[in-house]
């Protein structure tokens, strides 16, 4: 598939495909548990989330820092994913950025469902498109919205490559988090409607590796 590094537009205009600067304006981004940086940082608080974020950006001369599939973090120690067995590998990439950043559909697709899930430790507006390509279907995750982003939508409702599907939201509306994408790709919704497990736990692993594919497969990131 086509490298998507057009997920955003920066500077309030798109980047092109595959410029100079676009590739510049990304750099990736270790929240892993095994990061002994993070061994000071109480990464679980948005502010120093984000202070970590900002110094990744700085050093790297970046706008937006990306990463973290099948990351096992301490992102996730807090009461938050405290029910059943530990939840604590994140099932996609994130895209960490200013809130108000627009996110770019990097497929055509059309709305498989939105919500709204404001839950401790779940996205907030969350949008799903279904895509189909030679026959098959899959679908794509986009977490952590902006609240004007769910306004208009309709389930059905098509966005072609390159339509700005929404923007990111702030740390109050998307569940105390510092400000980002997660974007996930998922083979069998299982059911689910607006929303999909982001994170798993070590039990449930080898039946999320299968239905959450590695993003960067088509990425290229």
């Amino acid at each position: 598939m086509t490298v998507f590094m057009d997920f955003f537009s920066l500077d309030n205009g798109l980047l092109p495909l595959e410029s100079k600067i676009q590739r510049d304006a990304y750099c990736s981004i270790d929240l892993s548990e095994t990061n002994p940086v993070l061994d000071t940082i109480n990464i679980t608080l948005p502010e120093e989330c984000q202070q970590y974020i900002d110094t990744v950006l700085k050093q790297n001369k970046a706008k937006v820092a990306y990463g973290g599939y099948l990351e096992k973090r301490k992102l996730y120690a807090a009461e938050r994913f405290s029910n059943g067995p530990q939840r604590n590998i994140h099932l996609g990439v994130d895209f960490w950025c200013s809130a108000g950043t627009e996110v770019i559909a990097p497929l055509d697709g059309v709305v498989h469902s939105f919500n709204n899930n404001s839950d401790t430790g779940n996205y907030g507006p969350t949008i799903i498109l279904e895509h189909k390509i030679k026959g098959e279907t899959f679908h794509t995750l986009y977490g952590h919205l902006a609240l004007e982003s769910l306004e208009g939508l309709s389930l059905g409702k098509p966005f072609s490559k390159g339509d700005v599907l929404a923007t990111l939201g702030t740390t109050d509306i998307n569940v105390n988090y510092a400000p980002h994408l997660h974007f996930q790709v998922i083979k069998d919704m299982q059911g689910y409607s607006g929303d999909y497990p982001g994170v798993c736990s070590e039990v449930d692993l080898d039946y999320f590796k299968e239905n959450c594919p590695d993003p960067n497969l088509f990425l290229k990131l």
